[in-house]
């Protein structure tokens, strides 16, 4: 007989997630929420549209929290939607970068401890940034890439050969020989707006990207503010050598780099490509801001 003081959760999962992760952790977080005794209803999709779908569906249900196994772009793309609501979100971490997770210190390697978190964790208020571009507008949790490195994705989903890391090798050394500085247009605030021409312009809520580049530092999940991360135009060997200093954390000394905070940020450039949560959101134009706490 099921126990009407039960809390009564909904668990979204995407099974295609992190190349297969979300079905396997999928399960194993909800055989621990029924052996913990609340109530679960699964509803699975494998893309954003279907899994905005499920959560308009989980919040028609009026559950006591809502639980999200998938990867950041999972979770990123119903944010907006479960924030208004103002349910309890659990993220149990299936993707392929996860870096949401890491900035929030949720275990990726063990979904069912992620998922008690659901009924034994204490809640905490996150930031939660949008971006709009081409009067698209989302939602974003993590970085917003602007530079060679949304250049590195867009070229990534267009070939379709070869298959898992070693066709981001090769995005990555397509547009290394392509390589050219952007005249990106730089808003911060209320301050005038300047040409900055550069390679890489980064705003992050959270710290790293790409599966733990740390790419912001310093940024934090839950205080209002944006980093926003500039590096001046490099030619191809200064940008090689950035890489290694990229991946550790040690590249905010180079004087090629330099950091803001903001809160509202607008970017522009003739030949930009935006990325945020490792999702296509644009091109041209971008318009960020760290707005509100769900």
């Amino acid at each position: 007989m099921t126990d009407p003081d039960a809390p009564r959760l909904v668990l979204i999962v995407n099974p295609q997630s992190g190349k297969g992760r979300g079905a396997l952790a999928g399960a194993q977080a909800e055989q621990l929420l029924r052996d913990a005794g609340a109530q679960v209803s699964v509803l699975r999709g494998s893309t954003a549209a279907h899994a905005r779908s499920l959560a308009e569906q989980a919040v028609q249900q009026h559950p006591d929290g809502v639980v999200v196994v998938g990867g950041d772009g999972t979770v990123t793309g119903i944010a907006d939607l479960l924030a208004d609501t103002g349910l309890p979100v659990t993220l149990v971490p299936a993707g392929t970068g996860d870096d949401l997770a890491r900035a929030l210190g949720i275990p990726a390697d063990d979904a069912r401890a992620a998922a008690s978190a659901a009924l034994h964790g204490r809640p905490r208020r996150i930031d939660l940034g949008t971006i709009e571009s081409q009067g698209v507008r989302r939602s974003f949790l993590t970085v917003a890439a602007l530079g060679f490195d949304a250049r590195v994705s867009e070229r990534t989903n267009a070939l379709r050969h070869p298959r898992g890391r070693a066709r981001y090798h090769l995005a990555l050394l397509i547009e290394l020989v392509r390589l050219r500085p952007t005249d990106f247009q730089v808003q911060i605030d209320d301050e005038a707006g300047e040409w900055r021409p550069g390679t890489l312009l980064a705003v992050g809520s959270t710290s790293s990207y790409g599966g733990g580049m740390p790419i912001c530092i310093g940024a934090e999940p839950d205080d209002g503010q944006l980093r926003v991360v500039h590096v001046a135009s490099l030619g191809r060997l200064r940008l090689i050598r950035l890489f290694p200093l990229l991946l550790r954390g040690a590249h905010l000394a180079r004087r090629e780099v330099t950091v803001r905070q903001a809160t509202r940020v607008h970017v522009s450039a003739s030949d930009l490509i935006v990325y945020a949560d490792g999702e296509r959101v644009g091109t041209g134009s971008a318009r960020s801001a760290s707005v509100r706490v769900p």
